[in-house]
């Protein structure tokens, strides 16, 4: 089945327009997990494609400074996966939701349990970084009949045998990780980025996006002209945490209105 992100973001690349996705993590906002709906109502009316939410974790491995710090004020809130999914199967939304988690949260919650309990949310991604391609039917079998993608990384460092194989049959969007290094090291780019996502988007047949990193404009109108869009997390997290939130609705709105 093909699934519901992956055609939606096709449509948005129909419309000749860039995908853009911002990350948040989940607990982290004044009221906790009480403020999540506003988070996504902002971000949503700000025009986000699709929306990341990161659940919190002791041990982040991918993510930067400033992610690493949003999820430990989470935590610190008593904030769990079980208390983020409940959350999210009482919202509502118009805009797909994205999760961002490792793989231990989800074996502490019960791969069964957590796959049939995010089919009752608004998400219809999910992203697991430690997670090897080579164990993703740990997670997969259970998806074949949900309507949630399991989405591929891929990075600077991963060759083209291995490019084909992450890319076969994904759904959703391949995540083209643009820096080798976790998140939030902006501008630090390989002088060979803009041909490795050109390769990586001729090679799949479902959106590219690029994520790690990016954190201007003028990198969502590079990484649009070499993939079909872009993830930003460490400066949407930065500027909620810091209560710009009329930045971080202009910057959404910006990307996700760029012309293709």
């Amino acid at each position: 089945m093909t699934k519901t992100l992956t055609e939606h973001l096709q449509t948005i690349i129909a419309q000749k327009r860039g995908i853009f996705v911002p990350y948040i993590m989940a607990g982290d906002h004044p009221q906790g997990l009480d403020g999540l709906a506003e988070t996504i109502s902002l971000l949503e009316k700000s025009g986000a494609s699709a929306i990341e939410v990161g659940i919190p974790w002791s041990d982040p491995v991918a993510d930067g400074p400033v992610i690493e710090l949003a999820g430990q004020r989470s935590l610190a809130r008593g904030v769990s996966l079980t208390q983020i999914i409940v959350k999210l199967q009482n919202l509502e939304t118009q805009t797909p939701l994205v999760i961002m988690t490792y793989l231990n949260p989800i074996f502490q919650y019960g791969i069964e349990e957590f796959v049939a309990d995010l089919s009752k949310t608004p998400v219809k991604g999910l992203i697991i970084p430690d997670l090897p391609h080579e164990h993703s039917d740990l997670i997969q079998t259970h998806l074949e009949d949900r309507d949630v993608a399991l989405i591929p990384l891929v990075s600077l460092t991963t060759g083209l045998e291995r490019q084909k194989q992450l890319v076969d049959g994904a759904q959703g969007f391949i995540y083209a990780v643009a820096i080798n290094g976790v998140t939030g090291r902006a501008n630090d780019y390989r002088d060979n980025l803009d041909d490795h996502l050109s390769r990586l988007r001729d090679l799949a047949d479902i959106p590219v996006l690029t994520g790690f990193g990016v954190s201007t404009k003028e990198d969502i109108i590079r990484f649009n002209k070499v993939s079909d869009g872009v993830i930003v997390g460490t400066k949407i997290v930065r500027d909620l945490h810091e209560s710009r939130q009329q930045d971080v609705q202009d910057f959404v709105a910006f990307g996700a209105n760029v012309e293709k």
